[in-house]
């Protein structure tokens, strides 16, 4: 049989290893794809692969069939064109499963011959899942990117439970591990190489991208001994290559890198909230401190004010005490004439003035209600009702039942708010917008409490459950009222804040 001879130099750019900088842009992008639950140990049954508007042309078909712990999939794929095609970062394909609450599986690498085919057979543990494929820098990512060129499509003749989900991924935007490599033109005297050193080449390139993907991210900082065994492993390929020894073994061993460079990536990714939200920590502190300097700054004023009113009113006591003095030395001749005439007096009974209201507690109750109103909205958005304080988290802010990182970084900043308050009763409710999904928003507002607890919030001031659908704000009929209704929420009550919103007032009832 003959080797398949490819031109390298339309694949790929030239071979150089000098290090270049990703170019991030972190933004989400949600998509709605029909997920299958398999019949358990039935016949296998047939789906087919459609393309996206990013490969109109691209097609496929796939035998699916659920076996005891496991599920088969032998997948074909036509038409599907150079990856590179999207931009030269991207330099494979992978077939995804996605669980209907829309987290990711990758379950292979789809590796298209010259002839624009790829064929895959892979197994998984789950039984209702959709299937994607999307364009990658390397085989080995954990999270699908937004190039999706196929999505499962069901046939008539499809066995299973096939039901509408929105299986809400959060796709890392397109771009995200570009590399900045220049562009460049088809070279006719380009060298020709065989397909395994086609193959080692390609992987060696996935490995470079996996390896600036994870130094942009902060491996070499968070997690600098798996990111040193990841470039040792590339560092080893190369050498492996350069030598033009065995071919297999710079695929393996480049393989291993990027597989390795995405571990340290994932470590830096989970390592980076800490510093956020010590930073965090760092400003409320020094806020705290700025209130406390100003609230001393006031309290002198007042004394200032304070002494400088005895003074004024001592002043004022002495003058009209040398008034009284004179006015008793001038009628003092005639007093006595005064009062054998005058018929004995009987002085008035003046009843006692009403008792003031106490209201200085009350003041005092309402400020800090408004204090800590302020606080929280410049968290999120919070608002002022009946029955306590409520700061809002949105629903999409969650992976399942997961807070993504920017709900984390709320969380962090509310957490730092509430530390500064002892006193105070935190509920943590979840709420979701359909039937039967009390576990979930129960899951989300536990997992919310224990990142509250873990910011510095005493665990015994804070409880969490899961209400399910049963407090929706709106209608969920459309889009907007679901996403609305998705929520987690922070109720804080307390009687150093009152039982009263700051806009509303008490009143007393009296018979007439």
């Amino acid at each position: 049989m003959k080797q398949a001879i490819l031109l390298i130099s339309l694949a790929l750019p030239s071979f150089c290893w000098q290090q270049t900088t990703p170019i991030y842009q972190v933004t989400v992008t949600e998509r709605t794809v029909k997920a299958i639950n398999y019949k358990y140990r039935s016949d296998p049954t047939m789906i087919d692969f459609r393309g996206t508007v990013l490969l109109p042309k691209g097609k496929g078909e796939a035998v699916v069939q659920s076996k005891q712990g496991r599920t088969d999939i032998d997948a074909h794929f036509h038409n599907l064109t150079d990856p590179q095609g999207f931009g030269l970062e991207y330099l494979t394909y992978v077939l995804w499963a996605l669980t209907p609450d829309g987290r990711p599986h990758n379950i292979g690498e789809v590796v298209p011959g010259s002839s624009d085919k790829a064929k895959l057979h892979v197994t998984t543990d789950m039984q209702a899942f959709a299937l994607i494929v999307t364009a990658e820098p390397y085989s080995a990512v954990r999270q699908p990117s937004n190039v999706v060129v196929l999505e499962n499509a069901v046939r008539p003749d499809t066995e299973g439970k096939i039901e509408e989900v929105e299986a809400k991924v959060e796709l890392l935007p397109r771009g995200l591990y570009s590399m900045n490599l220049p562009s460049k033109s088809p070279e006719t005297n380009a060298p020709k190489v065989s397909m395994r050193e086609y193959e080692a080449i390609s992987e060696l390139y996935q490995a470079q991208n996996a390896l600036g993907a994870a130094r942009n991210a902060g491996a070499e900082r968070y997690a600098p001994d798996i990111f040193a065994k990841a470039q040792l492993l590339f560092d080893e390929a190369q050498r492996i290559e350069a030598g033009k020894k065995d071919h297999s073994r710079v695929v393996e061993t480049a393989r291993e890198a990027a597989q390795t460079a995405e571990d340290a990536r994932v470590v830096a990714m989970r390592h980076q909230p800490d510093d956020l939200i010590g930073k965090a920590q760092a400003e409320a502190a020094q806020a705290r401190k700025n209130a406390v300097r100003a609230e001393q700054e006031v309290l002198r004023a007042r004394a200032d004010a304070q002494a400088a009113q005895a003074q004024l009113d001592a002043e004022r006591a002495a003058r009209q005490q040398a008034e009284a003095e004179a006015a008793a030395a001038r009628g003092r001749a005639a007093q006595a004439e005064a009062q054998a005439q005058a018929a004995p007096a009987v002085s008035p009974i003046i009843p006692p003035p009403p008792a003031r209201p106490q209201t200085d507690d009350a003041s005092r109750k309402t400020a800090l209600r408004v204090k800590l109103l302020e606080q929280l909205n410049a968290c999120v958005p919070s608002r002022d009702t009946t029955h306590g304080l409520v700061a809002t988290i949105a629903g999409w802010k969650f992976s399942g039942a997961l807070p993504t990182q920017r709900a984390s970084d709320e969380l962090a900043q509310i957490a730092a708010v509430l530390a500064s308050y002892p006193a105070l009763r935190i509920s943590v409710e979840g709420h979701t917008d359909s039937p039967d999904s009390t576990g979930l928003s129960q899951q989300q507002a536990d997992a919310a409490r224990v990142l509250l607890v873990r910011r510095g919030v005493p665990s015994n001031m804070i409880t969490s459950r899961g209400l399910g659908n049963s407090a929706p704000i709106t209608s969920s009929r459309t889009a907007s009222g679901r996403e609305e209704n998705q929520r987690v929420e922070i109720v804080i009550t307390s009687d150093a804040i009152g039982n009263i919103p700051f806009w509303s007032r008490p009143y007393t009832l009296t018979h007439q």
